[in-house]
């Protein structure tokens, strides 16, 4: 079966992140087209991928089977003013621009297939988790090639439209706790006295033999947590000092701004706030 050509409207970190992801997977780089604003942008997002790289997004979008865009949420509109026209009921939209309902890309493209989805940074290396919704016209047929296009730079889950603003408090801005907490238990482990490239080596390591080790023993965290928090022990003195410092209600509070957020952002686009 043949891969379905792709449009990339927007070429920034996660525009090149989808091109360089779909390359990895099995399409070619003619098969997939970019679109940037600025002439410099798109010699740069052509030399890192080595996908051509428009200054048109209408011309772009122009007979791909697939429309991804890939812009921030406040350039959606202006996006959508310049190639809305351009996309058909034959071709698929994807969008990646965080809090904005699917409502925005509808009444701009009343009878084309629209996906919205919310992946992270960790698409990068094909280690993405993204969650995706369908639109009115979206159907099977639409859902299963946006989860095609979807799936080559990582998982996916598809959830109702009503859960992805949680979604991009989780998994899309998750990976920046992940990164906050290597960040403090570096800092910490250098002011204990290990050199700093001892300790990044430590902390990336342990980060990632924890997420694997959670993947894949089919274990809860409470229960990975447990097995290694042995009584008047080290990892016992300090989920003391983490629980008494209010460490879950600062995570509960900081996903709980993320996903509020994002509702903002979506009522923003859709002009309703």
């Amino acid at each position: 079966m043949s891969r379905p050509t792709i449009a990339i409207l927007g070429a920034g970190s996660l525009g090149e992140i989808f091109a360089r992801g779909l390359i990895r997977a099995g399409w070619e780089p003619s098969d997939i087209v970019m679109a940037a604003r600025r002439e410099e942008r798109a010699r740069e997002a052509a030399e890192h991928t080595g996908v051509e790289t428009l200054l048109d997004a209408a011309l772009a979008a122009t007979g791909r089977d697939v429309v991804i865009v890939a812009v921030k949420p406040k350039d959606v509109h202006t996006l959508l003013d310049s190639c809305g026209e351009t996309i058909t009921s034959d071709q698929l939209v994807i969008s990646l621009a965080a809090g904005v309902p699917l409502s925005v890309f509808e009444d701009a493209m009343p009878s084309v297939p629209v996906v919205r989805a919310m992946p992270n940074t960790p698409a990068a290396v094909d280690e993405g988790m993204t969650a995706y919704c369908a639109g009115s016209h979206a159907d099977e047929s639409a859902m299963a090639r946006a989860d095609e296009v979807l799936r080559a730079v990582g998982k996916t889950m598809q959830l109702s439209e009503d859960l992805l603003d949680a979604v991009t408090a989780v998994s899309g801005t998750g990976p920046a706790y992940i990164f906050l907490l290597a960040e403090a238990i570096g800092e910490a482990a250098v002011r204990e006295g290990l050199p700093r490239d001892a300790a990044e080596q430590l902390v990336e390591q342990t980060l990632r033999g924890a997420g694997i080790l959670l993947s894949e023993s089919h274990k809860s965290p409470v229960e990975l947590r447990a097995q290694v928090t042995s009584p008047g022990g080290t990892t016992a003195a300090a989920m003391h000092i983490l629980e008494e410092g209010g460490f879950r209600a600062l995570v509960e509070d900081a996903i709980r701004a993320a996903a509020q957020r994002s509702r903002d952002m979506g009522a923003s686009a859709a002009g309703t706030d």
